[in-house]
C-alpha cells in the first residue's frame, strides 16, 4: 500500500519524536517501504547547529540510530536549508512529498492546546495541503 514515508523530523525536538517514529518505522517494515526522515533547517538562530553540513551529519547519525532500534528498516535522509525555517518549513514538507516521491506523512506532534485555536499546527497544515494521506501521532503518554 505505501512505499515511501517522509518523516519530518526537528533534530532539536527528536526526544518527542519517538513515538511517531517508532510508528513509521512499523509502518515501513509492515508495507516494505522506504523511510526518509526531512529536516528543514537554516536562518540565523538554529538550535541545533550553524552549519546545514553539520546538521546532515547528525541527522544520518540519528537515521543510523533508528536503524539500529528498528530491525529491518532502511532509512534515508534529505535537509533543506532555507532563509526561515520558522515560516517555510510547512510548504518545504509540502514540497518534498513530491520530490522524493512519498506516499505517505508521519509526523509527530504535540497535544492540542489553547494557541492551537488561533494558529494551526505544523501537522494540521500540512495535512490539508499534503497530496498524500498524512498520519498524524501524538506523544506517548
Amino acid at each position: 500500500m505505501y512505499t515511501h514515508i517522509l518523516v519530518p523530523i526537528d533534530l532539536s525536538m527528536k526526544d518527542s519524536l519517538q513515538h511517531a517514529i517508532h510508528v513509521a518505522a512499523d509502518l515501513a517494515r509492515h508495507y516494505g517501504a522506504r523511510l526518509t526522515l526531512v529536516s528543514v533547517t537554516g536562518g540565523i538562530q538554529p538550535k541545533v547547529t550553524h552549519s546545514t553540513e553539520h546538521y546532515e551529519e547528525l541527522l544520518a547519525e540519528f537515521a543510523r540510530e533508528i536503524e539500529a532500534a528498528e530491525e529491518g528498516v532502511k532509512i534515508g535522509t534529505r535537509v533543506y536549508d532555507v532563509p526561515d525555517p520558522s515560516v517555510q518549513v510547512d510548504s518545504v514538507l509540502v514540497r518534498a512529498v513530491d520530490e522524493i516521491d512519498a506516499d505517505l506523512v508521519v509526523i509527530g506532534s504535540h497535544r492540542p492546546g489553547w494557541v492551537e485555536y488561533l494558529i494551526d499546527s505544523h501537522g494540521g497544515r500540512i495535512a490539508s495541503h499534503a497530496p498524500v494521506s498524512v498520519f498524524v501521532v501524538r506523544e506517548a503518554d
